[in-house]
């Protein structure tokens, strides 16, 4: 490391030692940070600022120097990437601050600056989460001193602006291997409100004081290797302190502070005000531009094989250069804007051949060739599979009496058959009417607690004189299981929606309104019952497939009078969703599960509770349903390979 202390127009250069002074990274932009817990009650505010100097009793101005230096401000503050940041503000300028790291202990030094009273406390700064823990300040001789506590790997930095004196500790992942904790580095980064930038320079002090700034650009010259070269227009002199800063990073600062910028080309660097530099560059664009409007046109024809070319002539021509500020609106107008073409250039589809016609300057015509070989290519295929499996199991039991009496008043006949109603057909049928008369036998009903469609039935009839007891026990039970599975594919490129249906379209009858003048007349309308997969693919970098769908199951349930026709009642089941999965994975996307259990008893009052004897007159049901829906998908990636 090279150290540099100048006081005069042509400072003195020699080398020293290197400090065990920390270098570290300049941290821009001011992150959010905790309140501070210091050892004696303080105000905090955001920024936390650790201490203004004000008067207090037992100070004699009247004994003070005139041109004394005092701290006025103390601040510290959390900086990006947890470092902290030490802002040491004084009343004038000329103060000589001196760092020094030692171990967990960063010592500040100030010979030449008085500490006030209401500023010599020690503060704890834990809650800031940075490697500094505590800041002690405190009066040495007639200076100040500041000692900075520190824990784990740290980078120190530290540089004067003005009457502000910065100190920035930075937390290190960890230290190289012979390097003790705090040790300095050659790297380093600095922001401020800006995006960071890293330096890899060997760390460099300055000590200027009112130099020219053509001897700081000498020097950082003879410590970088490089050739600078100033322009005449570089004039003005500069006062920095940079302790432990890269080289590099200390010529931005320079530069910065001055209104400098700079250019390099191989080892050599051009240094000139910045809107001199910015001249430079306008004026050798506006000669490029006047060299290009003197080129010869030249015509390309491009064949598009993938792609369409109406559209890459609509996204070639649209693509209009955005300009900042105040040009924007001029851009937005400028007739000689043409995308990606130059001012003189042309373009034209020809959608009969599929090929896009150029006519421009040599360059350009190469970057549009290039452009186009980049959007005209093959893009992957998907198969899109889906399953969707209905199942249904029903079961149903009935069980059931009835009682009926019958009877009659001729030939003493009495036929039985199998059910009451057939038995009192039978009997009826048996009757002969006699002259001018009609004989019919009739059944009176005690309990009709009969099964409806029963499987099987019991009859018995018990006779007496002129009368038929009828007890009929039906019963039925029925079971069912079914599953349906339709199995809708579709293939379609990457990024592009796909639709497949199938399906009827079933008719009703409706009524249109009457009008004036005009009668009610019926229309035929018709509802669409559909199995329908509506899917668009993408295939992700990773070679996932990201599917945006619409699954949908129809199904005619029945059909419902209306007075004027049938109505359709369609049972509809549907899954809208988006889902990301593996290529060839199967996934579910949707399901539902029902189950209906349900039991049913009839029975006479009374009678029916009569134990054992009471299930002659009741009638029992139980019915049980499920049904199940699954809506499953398979992606399949097709890969397409591009043909030379």
């Amino acid at each position: 490391m090279t150290v540099f202390n100048a006081n005069s127009p042509r400072p003195a250069r020699r080398a020293t030692s290197m400090r065990s002074a920390g270098l570290g990274v300049a941290v821009g932009a001011i992150a959010a940070f905790s309140a501070v817990h210091a050892q004696e009650p303080a105000p905090v505010v955001a920024p936390f600022v650790i201490g203004q100097a004000t008067p207090v009793s037992g100070t004699d101005p009247a004994k003070r120097l005139p041109d004394a230096i005092e701290v006025s401000k103390i601040d510290f503050k959390r900086g990006d990437g947890g470092a902290g940041r030490l802002v040491l503000s004084f009343s004038g300028e000329g103060a000589a601050p001196d760092l020094r790291s030692n171990g967990s202990t960063v010592t500040i030094n100030v010979g030449n600056a008085e500490l006030p009273a209401s500023l010599q406390r020690p503060l704890n700064v834990t809650d800031f989460a940075t490697p500094v823990q505590r800041i002690d300040a405190r009066n040495s001789g007639n200076g100040t001193m500041l000692t900075l506590s520190t824990k784990g790997n740290y980078e120190s930095m530290a540089y004067q602006s003005g009457t502000d004196y910065i100190v920035e500790i930075v937390p290190s992942a960890a230290a190289p291997a012979g390097r003790a904790v705090g040790a300095a580095t050659s790297t380093g980064a600095v922001g401020s409100g800006s995006a960071q930038r890293n330096y890899g320079g060997r760390p460099v002090t300055f000590n200027f004081q009112d130099v020219p700034v053509r001897t700081v650009l000498q020097l950082i010259a003879e410590e970088s290797g490089l050739n600078v070269v100033a322009a005449d227009t570089v004039q003005g002199n500069v006062t920095l302190r940079l302790v432990n800063v890269p080289w590099d990073q200390a010529l931005d600062l320079v530069l910065q502070a001055k209104g400098l910028d700079k250019r390099r080309t191989g080892n050599v660097v051009w240094v000139a005000p910045q809107a001199e530099i910015a001249k430079y560059e306008q004026d050798k664009e506006d000669a490029r531009i006047a060299l290009d409007n003197r080129v010869d046109l030249a015509t390309e024809y491009i064949q598009i094989n993938y792609h369409n070319a109406a559209q890459i002539y609509k996204a070639l021509t649209e693509a209009k250069g955005i300009q900042s500020g105040g040009e924007r609106g001029q851009s937005a107008t400028n007739q000689n804007d043409n995308g990606f073409l130059s001012p003189r250039g042309r373009i034209v589809a020809d959608e009969r051949t599929n090929t896009l016609m150029i006519s421009d300057i040599p360059k350009k015509i190469v970057q549009m060739r290039e452009l186009i070989r980049v959007i005209d290519r093959p893009v992957d295929q998907v198969l899109i599979e889906a399953r969707v499996v209905i199942a249904t199991d029903t079961f149903a039991r009935e069980l059931g009496a009835r009682f009926g009496i019958s009877g009659y008043t001729r030939d003493g006949d009495v036929w039985f058959n199998s059910s009451i109603e057939n038995n009192i057909d039978s009997q009826n049928s048996a009757v002969t009417a006699g002259p001018g008369q009609t004989w019919e036998l009739t059944r009176g009903l005690m309990s009709n607690l009969g099964v409806t469609d029963p499987a099987g039935s019991v009859a018995l009839s018990i006779l007496n004189a002129g009368y038929a007891l009828d007890i009929e026990l039906s019963a039925m039970q029925q079971q069912g299981r079914g599953e349906v599975i339709s199995n809708p594919r579709v293939v379609t490129s990457n990024q592009r929606e796909a639709v497949i249906r199938q399906g009827q379209e079933v008719g009703y009858v409706t009524i249109r309104p009457a009008g004036q003048g005009t009668v009610p007349t019926p229309t035929v309308e018709f509802k669409d019952v559909l199995l329908e997969l509506k899917v668009t693919p993408t295939i992700t970098h990773d070679g996932r497939v990201f599917l945006n769908m619409n699954v949908k199951k129809d199904e005619i349930e029945g059909f419902i009078s209306s007075g004027i026709g049938q109505v359709p009642q369609i049972a509809k089941r549907e899954v809208n969703t988006a889902v990301l999965v593996e290529d060839g994975q199967t996934v579910v996307v949707g399901g539902v599960y029902e189950f209906v259990n349900r039991e049913d008893i009839t029975k006479v009052p009374f009678l029916g509770d009569i134990p054992f004897l009471g299930n002659l007159f009741k009638k029992k049901g139980r019915n049980k349903d499920k049904a199940e829906l699954l809506i499953m998908v398979t992606p399949k990636v097709l890969r397409v390979e591009q043909r030379d």
